[in-house]
């Protein structure tokens, strides 16, 4: 590799850009498609970016590129400051209205935000807060182009990331009074063992996280079924299908009208409900005040007109 340029010269914007594409989406067709250029010159930057740091920023996992430790920390790094920059080109013609783009988990958005979405406007009222539904919500740092994201359990802290914890939340596995009945559920977690067990890819790790903090020891499952999504995941539940792991929120009126049991009640995850966004973006008006919103919202009780 040749000798690193001096700091203060920045790469390329060119190969900034391709990275970048790179980084998101996993793919230098991906990112080809993204950038709206054959794959050959999306390699012909990434070739340029590696010898400008004289760093490695990919390795090769069969035909797949993985970044290195450098190469994420440094794609998180891009992705902000790619962030920074759109929102400054979208603030400078904007007038006086702005956009807040928000990231939320699909199914939270559903049972959780929506039915509270006028009051979240009246609170912002010279904010536009664009909802966008993420079937697979992954941090802020992977997604320029949102300006916020609400997490749930899985958030890990991250560089430039500032997260503020909005509501707990509580899980438990939930299944019709019926199958409850037919499995004897209430003899004992280990009835479990002749159930069919309902995950979902954009929460995957619900059933581990609640044997291990609910503190009982692992049952291997009559039988498995993935949904794409964890909101199809509850509505196979309220079928009969199976048994799934869910938040309270979800199924809470479920609960009241009997439709579904929660044969072991309900456990508290520590970690809660968070708003992550950029660190930078901490103290103007607009995110402060819908971190306050958030707070207040998630202290409070449901709202008639969700119930």
């Amino acid at each position: 590799m040749p000798e690193r340029s001096p700091p203060s010269r920045l790469p390329p914007m060119n190969a900034l850009r391709a990275f970048d594409a790179v980084a998101r989406r996993g793919s230098i067709s991906k990112a080809a498609e993204e950038l709206g250029v054959v794959r050959g010159a999306v390699r012909q930057q990434l070739a340029v970016l590696e010898t400008f740091f004289g760093i490695v920023l990919f390795r090769r996992d069969g035909r797949r590129l993985v970044l290195t430790e450098k190469g994420r920390a440094f794609a998180d790094s891009v992705g902000i400051a790619f962030g920074i920059l759109a929102r400054a080109s979208a603030e400078l013609t904007a007038g006086e209205r702005r956009m807040l783009r928000l990231g939320v988990p699909s199914a939270f958005a559903v049972w959780w935000l929506m039915p509270r979405v006028a009051d979240l406007q009246a609170a912002l009222p010279d904010v536009d807060v664009d909802i966008i539904p993420m079937a697979m919500v992954e941090p802020l740092a992977r997604h320029p182009d949102l300006d916020a994201v609400i997490m749930g359990g899985e958030y890990r802290p991250a560089p430039d990331i500032t997260a503020i914890r909005f509501m707990e939340d509580e899980f438990g596995p939930v299944a019709t009074p019926d199958l409850s009945a037919r499995l004897g559920l209430s003899t004992g977690v280990e009835a479990l063992a002749g159930a069919v067990a309902l995950t979902s890819r954009s929460a995957p790790r619900l059933w581990v996280d609640w044997f291990a903090e609910s503190g009982h020891a692992p049952i291997r499952f009559a039988r498995t079924r993935e949904f794409e999504d964890l909101l199809l995941a509850i509505g196979a539940t309220r079928s009969g299908v199976g048994i799934a792991i869910v938040p309270r929120t979800a199924v809470g009126d479920d609960i009241d009208r009997g439709t579904l049991v929660a044969p072991y009640g309900f456990i508290r995850r520590p970690a809660g409900y968070s708003l992550s966004i950029r660190s930078g973006d901490a103290k103007k008006a607009a995110f402060v005040r819908l971190a306050d919103w958030l707070v207040k919202a998630g202290a409070g009780p449901i709202p008639p007109r969700a119930r």
